[in-house]
């Protein structure tokens, strides 16, 4: 695997992941102010989120890679 395929591959699977992490911990605001959207999140926590799917996406990929690089599974015949 090349460096830019292994790039490629972390990238979508960071990027699912992300949407899979967002609705973790979501709290409605019961009494919003005027104008503000009532669904919105008190404290996203979006850091946190980030954080969490990186660590989820770097494990996933390393799984990938070994399975790509596995003698066992042949993605090249």
């Amino acid at each position: 695997m090349s460096w830019f395929t292994g790039f490629v591959v972390y990238f979508l699977i960071w990027w699912t992941i992300l949407f899979a992490v967002l609705p973790w911990g979501v709290k409605r605001d019961e009494n919003p102010m005027p104008g503000h959207d009532p669904g919105a999140p008190v404290r996203p926590y979006l850091w946190a989120k980030v954080a969490a799917t990186t660590g989820i996406a770097a494990f996933l990929w390393l799984v990938a890679y070994w399975l790509i690089n596995a003698p066992w599974i042949s993605f090249r015949s």
